[in-house]
């Protein structure tokens, strides 16, 4: 990134010098004219007209043990993920009021004074904190958001590892907020173990294959931002990709702005506040040999409204292998992809790429070319 170019950024959405008295995305939301840094292709920008028409997912009879129930379930995600790789599921048992909590908090977090906001700054090389249209990483095509990340995990030596970030970075007072997201996450761990289960019962595998490969999984929690745009048609709040992670389950709120590639065309999500959306990514499309689909989306902006999401991304230990399980692998549908690990992965979309729709492609060949050649 050119100086000139990191200055008009930074003056832009991160610097607490020039605009001690508002947040940038009070600032932002005033620009009439949208900054070069922020303007994507017109390809790229393009509003959908169109619903995506998908039934939801009831995960009521899947947790109950009705035999039936869960078979309609896995047929649906298997039309679902073979297609787009997006579904939608209700009854998913996490407590209404715990995910209305953590918008609250969110809510709370992103209004902050910006001096407050970049006391947990994401530092470079590290994926965790407070980060202004991700000027930290790229100088073009960015997007109209404010995010903030963490980890999770579940290990015995740090089991709160939730809580302590957003004290370590925040401070005390942040402790309650912590204690909101050390507790949504542990939900969304339990959702996504569950629907591991179901993932493998709609791909004809041992049921339980994922969901142990799975249970000592790092994920990350990350909650969205999106101010409003005086032209949205010009920029983005996330440009199109693939998540390079396994499985996504996120909450938007009632704004709306989501919208998937499928059929050709982006065609938009309506909001269900009773709903989570499921994505499927670029690691668990590996590790089904490519017979699902990693869900190819975006986020639009609002003219009027500000939108807010919280994303869930499961991701397997960093030094599992990434590999499909031997029943999908066969004469006629030999290996898509050799093995790796979420590490490489990982390391390949933080430091090399920049994660699109044919990130997992781009990885193969990057993998396949660094590898020693045995003679």
């Amino acid at each position: 990134m050119s100086t000139k170019m990191n200055s008009t950024v930074s003056e832009l959405v991160c610097s607490p010098l020039e605009h001690k008295d508002k947040n940038d995305a009070s600032f932002l939301q005033k620009q009439f004219n949208i900054p070069i840094e922020f303007i994507w292709p017109k390809g790229d920008v393009g509003r959908a007209h169109e619903e995506l028409r998908e039934p939801v997912v009831d995960l009521e009879g899947f947790f109950r043990g009705d035999d039936l129930a869960t078979q309609r379930a896995a047929k649906l995600v298997r039309a679902a993920c073979s297609s787009h790789g997006f579904f939608q599921v209700t009854n998913h048992g996490v407590n209404p009021g715990l995910i209305s909590l953590a918008h609250d908090h969110m809510d709370a977090f992103f209004k902050l004074p910006m001096s407050q906001k970049l006391k947990s700054r994401r530092k470079p090389g590290c994926m965790w904190g407070y980060s202004g249209a991700h000027v930290d990483r790229f100088s073009s095509k960015l997007p109209w958001k404010e995010t903030l990340s963490f980890g999770f995990h579940e290990n015995g030596a740090d089991p709160a590892v939730v809580l302590d970030f957003f004290k370590s970075s925040l401070g005390k007072d942040f402790q309650h907020t912590g204690m909101v997201y050390q507790k949504y996450c542990e939900a969304m761990k339990d959702l996504s173990l569950a629907i591991m289960e179901l993932l493998a019962i709609s791909l004809g595998v041992d049921r339980l294959h994922y969901k142990e490969f799975f249970q000592d999984s790092f994920s990350i929690m990350r909650c969205n931002y999106y101010p409003p745009c005086q032209e949205p048609g010009l920029t983005l709040g996330t440009g199109p990709h693939c998540d390079p992670t396994s499985l996504t389950i996120l909450h938007q709120d009632e704004v709306g702005g989501l919208e998937v590639f499928a059929n050709n065309k982006w065609l938009s999500i309506r909001p269900q506040p009773d709903a989570l959306v499921i994505n499927i990514g670029d690691t668990f499309s590996a590790l089904t040999n490519g017979r699902y689909k990693s869900c190819l989306h975006r986020a639009v902006v609002n003219r009027n409204k500000e939108r807010r999401s919280l994303a869930f991304f499961v991701c397997p230990r960093e030094d599992k292998v990434v590999r499909p399980p031997k029943d999908l692998i066969c004469r006629e549908r030999p290996r898509k992809y050799p093995d790796f690990t979420w590490s490489d992965l990982l390391q390949f979309t933080q430091k090399y790429y920049r994660a699109d729709d044919t990130t997992l492609q781009n990885f193969t060949k990057w993998l396949l070319s660094s590898k020693p050649h045995n003679c």
